[in-house]
C-alpha cells in the first residue's frame, strides 16, 4: 500500500552534479524521518544523509559539503543534490521513510528499489 520510488540517478563526470528524488505514494497518514542509503558492489548499505519531519538533517562525512538533503512534506517526496561528484560516489543509490499509519496506528520502515549513480574520473 505504499510505494517509494526514486529518480534521478545516472553517469556523471567527477565534479558534475546529480539530483535524486524519492516520491512516496499509497495510504498512510504521514512520513516521519526520512533519508538516502548507498551501496556499493561488496559494500554494506551506508546511510549517507537525513532528515527528519522538522527539517533537521544529518550526514556522513564523506557527504558534507557536497551533498544536500530536502523534503518538500506537501509532495511527500525527499531529494538529494549532489555536487562534485566524486567516482567513490558511485554505489545504488536508496530512498528509506519512515511511515505513519493509522486505523491501526503503526509504523513502518519502507525502501525504494533504487537508483544507480556511476561518477567516471
Amino acid at each position: 500500500q505504499v510505494q517509494l520510488v526514486e529518480s534521478g540517478g545516472g553517469l556523471a563526470q567527477a565534479g558534475g552534479s546529480l539530483r535524486l528524488s524519492c516520491a512516496a505514494s499509497g495510504s498512510f497518514s504521514s512520513i516521519t524521518d526520512m533519508g538516502w542509503y548507498r551501496q556499493a558492489p561488496g559494500n554494506q548499505r551506508e546511510l549517507v544523509a537525513s532528515v527528519t519531519i522538522g527539517g533537521s538533517t544529518n550526514y556522513a562525512d564523506s557527504a558534507k559539503g557536497r551533498f544536500t538533503i530536502s523534503r518538500d512534506n506537501a509532495k511527500s517526496t525527499m531529494y538529494l543534490q549532489m555536487n562534485n561528484l566524486k567516482p567513490e560516489d558511485t554505489a545504488v543509490y536508496y530512498c528509506n521513510a519512515r511511515i505513519r499509519h493509522t486505523s491501526p496506528t503503526y509504523t513502518n520502515d519502507y525502501w525504494g528499489q533504487g537508483t544507480q549513480v556511476t561518477v567516471s574520473s
